[in-house]
């Protein structure tokens, strides 16, 4: 996600850098962000109907599993938190410049 990112930041700043994962014809910023937000949202989906099908006792789930995915989409969503943060934290400090 990290890498994703800074392939759209450099793409904003017209930089032609290229990055490892970068995407061709991206659809900007706010695409990429939502694209993000979804893979987000799809993780935490899988790994809530993971965990359930581990309390169901389905005999393909095993807990290691069930605890490895919990914890990747629970840093998925800190991280998306955080980037939401400076992404507000940056339009404060545009809304609050003098003109």
């Amino acid at each position: 996600m990290l890498s994703q990112m800074r392939a759209v930041a450099q793409a904003a700043s017209g930089t032609s850098a290229p990055a490892a994962g970068a995407v061709a014809d991206s659809g900007g910023f706010a695409a990429e962000l939502a694209r993000s937000l979804g893979r987000v949202s799809d993780m935490q989906n899988s790994s809530a109907a993971q965990a359930r099908a581990f309390q169901l006792g389905a005999p393909d789930v095993a807990l290691n599993d069930v605890m490895i995915d919990m914890q990747k989409a629970g840093i998925a969503f800190q991280a998306t938190v955080q980037v939401r943060n400076r992404l507000v934290a940056a339009y404060q400090e545009i809304a609050s410049m003098a003109v």
